[in-house]
């Protein structure tokens, strides 16, 4: 039997005499299970890397897509027009919580109703998509005339973000458990490698322009990675699209399995069960102890980083302001990153925790900005980083928590729906930071 043009393989209904042509693999499956588990690991790192890559660089570009109806000549930092307003604050038309909500409520819709019928998409279909919108966000805002456009290729970036974190962590439950940590600190890589590149590229002297055409090779190694490198377990679903290479090298778990098993049993072992809509609300008010703390600590976080960070200026630093803010979205990313890859190290069960002292840290930089009593740039530096620790941690360790309490029949559906809280914080703090933003604005 070749290698199936749909990549990851189906097993086969019926088998009869594949035996005597395909025999077993002699070499030893602990070695071949560690080669697995390395590739697994690196492939869902790599992807949650480059699934979160695009929406992270768009909140770190947020100020200057705002600041520039098109890009200038050189690095883009400077505003085309002053400003004119009389207000204390150094302000832009516009919120970047507008970018926020552009790049974020693509996403929550996806995630509301995926969990409910995205099982109807083959997996390498949805990959497609999440790599075909990404590259094409990269694009729309690389050659942006005007806000308008630039927004909708932020839309672009959140479909990508949005589809890809609830398919790949839906993927995740049919892996060993460590893959959960592998994505959750690939997508802190994103945060931490997207806001860097981004800040160093444009400190360098490339424009925006320049700096965002030159990520549009980050989708094609998200590609890459699930097509070449992911080596799926026999029980893993079928995934679509995937290379000749990629079925070649899994042809051998097919003949392992039994020649007169029946097709429903070979069936079962292959896809997830069917949950009624009944069984799945059951299992949400189940997640809700981890999901509502989740949800409050990103309400919180993105609250500050995008209705307050653009509030936190300090005319007399080194930097200009365009510059205080990419370094502001590098220090919480970085935060983000380290916490997200900590999971082997500290487990915490408590989400609420990290839900109470984040809620501290908004009232904390709200104060700042009404008050002005922060006396350097350096100690909010510090402040941001820790945001970015509470953050990433309450990430990764919901998802474990999840993982673990969660029945094998249910694994697909919980992971995939956990996501969702997350964003619900996020949009909603999209939308209040807007406003507060245009309060603090019309101060004198």
């Amino acid at each position: 039997m070749g290698p199936s043009r749909g990549g990851w393989r189906n097993i086969p209904a019926d088998s009869e005499g594949e035996d005597e042509d395909f025999p077993p693999p002699v070499e030893p499956e602990t070695t071949q299970d560690n080669c697995s588990r390395r590739r697994n690991n690196l492939g869902f790192w790599l992807l949650g890397l480059c699934n979160n890559f695009a929406y992270v660089v768009m909140l770190s570009a947020a100020h200057d897509i705002l600041n520039h109806q098109k890009v200038p000549p050189g690095n883009g930092t400077e505003p085309i027009p002053p400003h004119t307003n009389a207000s204390r604050y150094d302000c832009n038309p516009i919120s970047t919580g507008a970018v926020l909500l552009a790049d974020i409520l693509p996403t929550l819709i996806i995630k509301l109703s995926a969990p409910f019928c995205i099982h109807w998409f083959p997996y390498g279909l949805r990959v497609a998509i999440c790599v075909i919108t990404a590259w094409g966000s990269f694009l729309l805002v690389a050659f942006s005339a005007s806000i308008t456009q630039s927004l909708a290729g932020v839309v672009l970036a959140s479909i990508s973000s949005g589809l890809g974190e609830i398919t790949f962590l839906a993927l995740t439950s049919f892996f060993n458990s460590a893959v959960v940590s592998a994505w959750s600190s690939g997508t802190g890589a994103a945060g931490l490698i997207g806001a860097l590149s981004y800040l160093w590229l444009t400190q360098a002297g490339l424009s925006p322009q320049h700096t965002l055409l030159i990520m549009t090779v980050v989708p094609v190694v998200m590609q890459v990675s699930y097509s070449f490198l992911l080596a799926p377990p026999p029980q893993a679903p079928r995934c679509g699209w995937g290379s000749p290479l990629q079925a070649s090298l899994r042809a051998p778990s097919v003949t392992r399995q039994p020649l007169l098993e029946d097709k429903a049993t070979l069936q079962s072992n292959t896809s997830s069960p069917k949950l009624s809509l009944r069984e799945k609300w059951e299992v949400v008010k189940g997640l809700l102890k981890y999901l509502v703390p989740l949800a409050i600590v990103y309400f919180a976080e993105y609250f500050i980083n995008q209705g307050l960070f653009e509030l936190m200026y300090f005319p007399k630093a080194l930097f200009t302001h365009p510059e205080q803010y990419r370094w502001y979205q590098m220090l919480y990313q970085f935060g983000v990153f380290v916490s997200r890859s900590s999971a082997s190290c500290i487990r915490i069960r408590r989400i609420w925790i990290l839900a109470v002292l984040q809620c501290l840290n908004m009232l904390l930089f709200s104060f700042d900005v009404t008050y002005l009593f922060l006396p350097s740039i350096f100690l909010v530096f510090v402040l941001i980083l820790y945001e970015g620790l509470l953050g990433g941690g309450a990430y990764v360790n919901t998802f474990h928590c999840v993982r673990e309490e969660s029945k094998p029949e249910h694994l697909e559906f919980a992971m995939g729906v956990a996501c969702v809280a997350d964003t619900l914080g996020i949009s909603l703090s999209g939308a209040i930071a807007i406003s507060v933003h245009n309060y603090f604005c019309q101060l004198p």
